[in-house]
C-alpha cells in the first residue's frame, strides 16, 4: 500500500486513541518525580479522546476534514503540557492535509515536519529530551524514508516509529532528571503509543500493552438515546444550532431497514434530538445539527427530499428575547478572576477572596483548554485574569486565551499559594496593566513547599527514597525525607524559613483538623519568630501545602 484514504486514516486514528487509552496508566507511572500525581498518560488520553469525538461527530470520510476535526477536538480537549503539545502536532497534520484526498508517505512526512514545527513554536523554552525531540526525529526520519518511488506505507511508518523509539531511549541522556528517575520521557512514550496504535491498525495487528501483552479491542457502541426529551429545546445552552426537518420520499429500491438504521446512527454522530420514523415508502427526519448539509446529503443517498425546513434556533432565541440579549451584553463587568484549584477547602478560600469562578483541577487532573475557555465565557467580563496554579496548566490556559472572544490575561502562577498571593494583589479599581504587574510581582515573593508520600523508590537530589516515605518538595526538588509528616515538616521549615515572617499551612483531605492544629502548635514552639496559620485545603495526595512569605 502506497497511500491511505480517509476511511483508513480514520481507522488508524481510532487505533492510536485506543492504544493510548489502554496504556495511559503505564505512561502515568513514567512521571519523573516519585509523587502520586503522574498524569501524562491521562492528559494525553483525554486530549486524543476529545479529538476522536469530534472526528466521529463530523461523520466525514475525507482526509482533510478528518484531520481538521481531529485537530480541533484535540485543541479544545487538550490537558496539561503534554496534551497541548500533542494537539499542536496534529494541528500540523490539519495544515498539511488541507485539500488532500489521500495520504502518501511523502505527505505523511510533511505532516510530521509541520507538526514538529508548530509544537516547538508553542513552547516558549523548548527542551530536548522530551516529546518535542521525539516528534522532530520522527519527522526527520520520515523525510528520508519517503524518498523514492512507490514507497510502501507499512514499511515507511514502521521505520519512522523505530526512529522515534531509538531517540526515546536516549532521552535519559538528554535530561538528567530522567536518568536519575530511571525512566524515559512520558510524553514521548505517549506519542509513540499513538503512532504504534496507528501502525498496528494499518497492518491489521492487535494492539498491545507496553508490557507486550496483546489486547482485544471491543467495538465501540453508541450510547442509547433518551427519547423522553428528544425534541426539547434548551435555547440558552444550544450545542447544535439548526433544527432540521424533512421527509425522504421515493426511497431507492435497494434501501433496507438496516440502511435506515445506519442513517439514524449517522445522524446521532452529527447532532442530537434525532428522530427517524416512517415506513419503506416515507421517512420523516428531525435532527438538531450544526451541519444540516451533511444530514441532507445522507438522506439523498436513500431517496428524494421533500418539505425541507431548517431553522436557526440561536436566531430564534435572539428574536424572542431581545431584551435578554441586550442585558447579557450590558451585564459584562470590567474584570473577572478565574482560579484553577484542587480541594474543596482551597475552592472556598479562593471564593472568599473574590475569585469569580474556580475550575477543578491540579496535579492529578489538569483541566482541558475547553474547561478553561468555558469558565472564561461564563465569567461574563471584558477582561478575565486566569490563575492556572500549576506549571502544567499554563500552556492550556494560553491556548484558551487564544480561543477566547474577550481579553484574557494568564498570570503564570505555579501553585495555589502563588494564586492566593496574586488574588490578594488584585484591585478592582486599578488599571489592567497595573493589576497584571502587581499580581506577577506578588507571586515572586511566595516560597511554596509540599509534603506528600513517594509512590515508588527513587534517588533524587541526594536523597534515596523508598515507596511510602514521606517527602518534602520545593521548586521541583526533594528537600526533606523521613517516616513521619511532622519530621518532614520540620526539615522543610529548617531549610526554607530563614528570613520569612509568615508561614501558612493548607492541610489536605487525608489530614484531620486535630492533627493539623496539633502540628501547628508544635511548630509554633519550634519557630517562635514565625507567624504560623493553618487552614483546611482539602487537596488530594498532599498532606500539606506550605506557603512562606
Amino acid at each position: 500500500m502506497n497511500k491511505i484514504d480517509g476511511l483508513k486514516f480514520k481507522e488508524m486514528l481510532a487505533g492510536g486513541a485506543r492504544a493510548l487509552e489502554i496504556n495511559r496508566s503505564t505512561i502515568d507511572k513514567l512521571n519523573v518525580f516519585p509523587v502520586p500525581d503522574g498524569d501524562t498518560g491521562t492528559n494525553m488520553h483525554l486530549t486524543i479522546a476529545s479529538a476522536m469525538r469530534e472526528v466521529n461527530a463530523s461523520g466525514s470520510l475525507l482526509v482533510d476534514e478528518i484531520a481538521k476535526a481531529f485537530s480541533s477536538g484535540a485543541l479544545r480537549g487538550a490537558r496539561g503540557n503534554s496534551g497541548v503539545i500533542t494537539s499542536q502536532i496534529f494541528n500540523g497534520f490539519s495544515h498539511s492535509l488541507e485539500g488532500k484526498a489521500y495520504i502518501t508517505p511523502k505527505i505523511f512526512a510533511e505532516c510530521l515536519k509541520r507538526g514538529s514545527q508548530i509544537a516547538y513554536g508553542a513552547v516558549m523554552k523548548p527542551k530536548e529530551g522530551t516529546i518535542l525531540t521525539v516528534i522532530r526525529i520522527m519527522a526527520e526520519e520520515a523525510e528520508s524514508a519517503a524518498r523514492g518511488k512507490r514507497v510502501e506505507f507499512e514499511s515507511f511508518l514502521a521505520r519512522v516509529i523505530e526512529a522515534g523509539e531509538n531517540v526515546l531511549q536516549k532521552t535519559p541522556e538528554m535530561l538528567p532528571v530522567l536518568k536519575k528517575a530511571g525512566v524515559v520521557d512520558a510524553g514521548g512514550r505517549g506519542l509513540l503509543t499513538i503512532f504504534d496504535g496507528m501502525y498496528r491498525t494499518l497492518v491489521g495487528e492487535e494492539l498491545v500493552l507496553l508490557s507486550g501483552e496483546s489486547v482485544t479491542v471491543e467495538p465501540a457502541t453508541a450510547p442509547a438515546l433518551d427519547s423522553s426529551d428528544m425534541l426539547e429545546n434548551d435555547y440558552e445552552h444550544i450545542t447544535f444550532q439548526y433544527c432540521t426537518e424533512f421527509f425522504i420520499t421515493h426511497l431507492k429500491n435497494e434501501v433496507t431497514t438496516t440502511a435506515i438504521d445506519k442513517y439514524r446512527e449517522y445522524l446521532a454522530t452529527i447532532g442530537d434530538c434525532v428522530l427517524v420514523i416512517g415506513s419503506p415508502d416515507l421517512v420523516k427526519t428531525h435532527v438538531h445539527t450544526n451541519n444540516p448539509d451533511r444530514a441532507l446529503n445522507a438522506a439523498l443517498a436513500l431517496g428524494e427530499l421533500d418539505d425541507v425546513k431548517i431553522e436557526n434556533m440561536v436566531e430564534q432565541h435572539r428574536r424572542l428575547h431581545p431584551e435578554e440579549e441586550k442585558s447579557k451584553a450590558a451585564e459584562k463587568k470590567e474584570y473577572a478572576l478565574i482560579s484553577v484549584c484542587a480541594g474543596d477547602g482551597m475552592r472556598d478560600i479562593f471564593t472568599d477572596l473574590g475569585v469569580d469562578i474556580t475550575v477543578s483541577g491540579g496535579q492529578t487532573m489538569n483541566p482541558s483548554v475547553d474547561d478553561i475557555l468555558e469558565a472564561v465565557n461564563r465569567a461574563s467580563a471584558r477582561n478575565v485574569f486566569v490563575l492556572p496554579n500549576n506549571s502544567n496548566i499554563i500552556l492550556a490556559a494560553e491556548q484558551a486565551k487564544a480561543l477566547a472572544k474577550v481579553n484574557v490575561l494568564v498570570v503564570p502562577t505555579n501553585d495555589m499559594p502563588q494564586g492566593i498571593a496574586a488574588t490578594l494583589a488584585f484591585d478592582s479599581e486599578a488599571s489592567l496593566g497595573d493589576n497584571m504587574d502587581n499580581m506577577c510581582d506578588a507571586i515572586t515573593g511566595v516560597c511554596t513547599a509540599e509534603i506528600t508520600h513517594a509512590v515508588r523508590s527513587a534517588r533524587m537530589n541526594g536523597y534515596t527514597v523508598r515507596e511510602g516515605d514521606i517527602i518534602g518538595i520545593n521548586a521541583g526538588k526533594i528537600i526533606a525525607k523521613n517516616s513521619t509528616v511532622a519530621h518532614v515538616m520540620n526539615g522543610v521549615l529548617k531549610k526554607l524559613s530563614s528570613g520569612k515572617q509568615m508561614c501558612t499551612l493548607y492541610y489536605g483531605e487525608d489530614v484531620s483538623k486535630n492533627e493539623a492544629e496539633a502540628l501547628t502548635a508544635s511548630l509554633g514552639e519550634l519557630y517562635p519568630d514565625l507567624e504560623i496559620a493553618c487552614y483546611y485545603g482539602g487537596q488530594p495526595h498532599y498532606y500539606y501545602i506550605i506557603s512562606l512569605e
